[in-house]
């Protein structure tokens, strides 16, 4: 946290990175059910959407909600914001199996690095998706509401560091459920090869002494 707090009083940029520790904090959701960030039991994945009519999200979040289930079995607690307010949010009724945090005053997205930019809509690796989410859902951006907003996704451990995260380039630039399952698999290989292997000056089990260790379980029992 440190670092991330030395990175912005230095007037650079306001991007997080992976290694970055976050302070604890609590959102409430458009359900009023309050959600800890970091949360002690899960890995979470906070992703900032557009406003709540956005077509392109609308798919997207369609997406992640068809296989939410594999998402809850990975220990993984889905959490999206959007930068509309909760009674936009509500009206659109986007009925999803996960946390939805209203933002109307995008503080969080600053404090993150979310940021907004014409290449959102301009960028056609965008189009595909923006002529799908249009034909599927139709246009539903309430006055007022910025258009230009750019996705992000973070993926936060139990102690609240950045295990991975994105910053979208455009408005369908977003961690698909595959991408996100990869991600926290990849988090657990790194931290199970950190515990197997020794710190410098640990001392080591002699080996009359191994059958004692495993009994205790500082050390893996042999495959039968």
């Amino acid at each position: 946290m440190l670092n991330l707090l030395a990175r912005r009083a230095s007037g650079g940029a306001a991007r997080l990175r992976a290694g970055d520790r976050l302070p604890p904090r609590e959102l409430v959701t458009t359900r009023d059910r309050r959600i800890r960030i970091p949360d002690p039991r899960h890995v979470v994945h906070l992703q900032f959407r557009r406003f709540a009519g956005c077509p392109v999200c609308k798919l997207h979040l369609r997406s992640i909600a068809q296989r939410h289930d594999e998402l809850v079995k990975a220990g993984i607690l889905e959490v999206a914001v959007f930068h509309s307010s909760s009674e936009v949010l509500r009206r659109h009724d986007l009925a999803l199996p996960f946390a939805v945090v209203a933002n109307p005053q995008q503080q969080l997205y600053r404090e993150f690095g979310v940021e907004a930019s014409l290449r959102s809509v301009l960028d056609p690796r965008a189009w595909a998706a923006i002529a799908r989410g249009l034909s599927t859902f139709g246009a539903g951006r309430d006055a007022g509401e910025p258009a230009l907003g750019l996705p992000a996704d973070f993926l936060i451990g139990s102690a609240g560091e950045v295990l991975a995260c994105k910053y979208g380039t455009h408005a369908d630039d977003h961690w698909s459920v595959d991408e996100i399952l990869e991600h926290a698999r990849a988090t657990d290989r790194e931290a199970s090869a950190a515990r197997a292997t020794p710190r410098p000056g640990a001392a080591q089990p002699e080996a009359g002494h191994a059958d004692a260790a495993r009994w205790h379980g500082t050390l893996p029992h042999p495959a039968v």
